[in-house]
């Protein structure tokens, strides 16, 4: 089973990034039960990062909104949630 960590900013992020938007909060939610499910799912659009987040991976929550993360074992660290612009 896979377990899910909240790390670094995350959260402080998502409070002002998400929250405050229902429908992006719905759509993260959503987002997150189909990687779960399937983490390689093409609406995801998954992917390596490179240059200084080389170690890290990122997903899609909207056409501009990811979601950058790392793996370790069983758990999934989830460390930044933004624009494109604000989390690359």
């Amino acid at each position: 089973m896979v377990r899910i960590r909240y790390v670094g900013n995350f959260i402080k992020h998502f409070n002002k990034r998400i929250e405050p938007h229902p429908n992006l909060n719905q759509k993260f939610d959503e987002r997150i039960k189909l990687f779960l499910a399937s983490p390689n799912h093409p609406i995801l659009k998954e992917h390596q990062l490179k240059g200084d987040k080389i170690g890290f991976r990122a997903f899609s929550i909207t056409g501009d909104i990811r979601v950058v993360y790392y793996t370790k074992e069983d758990l999934v660290c989830f460390v930044d949630i933004g624009t494109h612009n604000q989390v690359y």
